[in-house]
Order: structure tokens, then C-alpha cells, then sequence
């Protein structure tokens, strides 16, 4: 007898074409929903105390219990600012907290009239003895003689040049911080007497109260966050 030919038998594939196009459409969403359901949990379990400090940079958890974590690239200009005026960095980054919370406000003027990252009003910025000031110290100095330093020289502001660009400059942060720290210091910050220095700074005594709150507290920490800021620099 002859041999008998073998057939040849195809397998037919476990999933057609259109299942398969079928599936794709179907996992795809469900993908989309299992990442961002993940996320979301993930989101709140970091809430929990224990877990979130696992995530926590050392300067964040030094600063766990602030209203406003201090930005880490702002503490050296504050700094560099209170060596050179012989103030506290904290009483300068203080502040900036209430100030404009850290420059993070819609706006950097305020309604009456004070500019910039520190607030301040132009004719203490340029000099009240500029021909244009009286009132409250918004005055009508030209935009040219705001951020000029012989003019400021000239009307005895405290706007400084900090970072020597030609320009004394309210709404430039370097230039900003270090004018605090010089109106601070000239008003008494820098013989410790804080409290007269900050009522200078805003003649209110809810303001003063305010201000040495968040003193305090970025006092209790300064040395720490100090040695991080240098040892993250070297």
C-alpha cells in the first residue's frame, strides 16, 4: 500500500483581527484609568506622616512644620546680604515670607503703591528728600531715577545695586533683599534692636508681631539649614 499523504493542517490563531483591534481599543482606557487611579492613591498615601518623610528633602524637613518651605536658592542671598549689613538672614527672609510670600504673590505691587520682591515704597527706595515725595512715599520719581544709583545716593534711598549691573532695582531679588537688609539695619536691626527695625519697616504692631513669628521660627533652624545650603554648594 502506498504512503498517505500527510495534509497539512493550519492552526487557526487563538484571536481574529478584529478581536485583537477589539481588545487594544478596550485596554487602552483602562490603562489610562489604572495609572491615574494609582496616582491618585498614591497621592494620599504620601499624606501619612511616616511615608511622606521618605520623599522629604533634609532643608524640607527641617522646615515640616513652616507654612512656606524657604526656597533653598534664596538663602545664600540672604545670607550674603544680613553678613553685609550685620543682620539676622532669618529677619530679612521673614520678611520676604509676609512680604510677598517669597515673591510667589500675583503681583508685586501693592495697592499703595510699594514695589518689588521687598515692598518698598519709592521714597524710601530713592530718598525722601527727593523733590517729589511726601505722603505715604509713593511719589512721582521718574521711572529713569528709580533704580538710579547716584540718584539714590544723591536723595539718601536705600536701594542697592547688589548685583552690580548698574541698576538698583525693587524688583530684581538680589538687588531687593539687600536693600531690606540695609533699611533694616539702619533702622536698628543691626544693634538688635529687631523690634524698631521692623516697625520701621511697616508702623503697624501687628505687622512687627507677624514678622518676628516667622523670625523665630526660621531662627530655630537657621544653623542647620545654613550648613545643608553650604555642604549642597561645595
Amino acid at each position: 500500500m502506498g504512503k498517505k499523504k500527510k495534509k497539512n493542517y493550519k492552526k487557526k490563531p487563538w484571536f481574529s483581527a478584529g478581536f485583537k483591534l477589539f481588545l487594544i481599543i478596550i485596554l487602552i482606557p483602562i490603562c489610562f484609568i489604572i495609572y491615574y487611579s494609582s496616582y491618585i492613591v498614591w497621592q494620599q498615601i504620601s499624606k501619612i506622616p511616616l511615608l511622606a518623610g521618605l520623599s522629604l528633602t533634609e532643608t524640607e524637613k527641617l522646615q515640616a512644620n513652616f507654612d512656606l518651605k524657604i526656597p533653598d536658592e534664596y538663602i545664600p542671598i540672604y545670607i550674603a546680604a544680613g553678613k553685609e549689613y550685620n543682620v539676622p538672614w532669618t529677619l530679612l527672609a521673614a520678611h520676604h515670607r509676609v512680604e510677598t510670600r517669597f515673591s510667589t504673590m500675583n503681583t508685586l505691587i501693592s495697592p499703595v503703591g510699594a514695589e518689588g520682591h521687598m515692598q518698598f515704597m519709592p521714597c524710601t527706595f530713592v530718598g525722601w528728600s527727593h523733590p517729589t515725595c511726601s505722603g505715604l512715599g509713593e511719589g512721582d520719581i521718574p521711572e529713569s531715577e528709580k533704580t538710579n544709583p547716584e540718584i539714590i545716593y544723591t536723595y539718601g534711598g536705600y536701594g542697592v545695586d547688589a548685583n552690580r549691573d548698574g541698576k538698583a532695582d525693587p524688583f530684581q531679588l538680589e538687588d531687593a533683599i539687600y536693600s531690606a537688609a540695609n533699611y533694616l539695619s539702619a533702622s536698628g536691626a543691626s544693634n538688635g534692636d529687631l523690634e524698631t527695625a521692623i516697625y520701621h519697616y511697616n508702623h503697624s504692631e501687628e505687622y512687627v508681631e507677624e514678622v518676628l513669628n516667622f523670625y523665630h521660627q526660621y531662627e530655630s533652624v537657621s544653623r542647620e539649614l545654613e550648613n545643608l545650603i553650604w555642604s549642597d554648594n561645595e
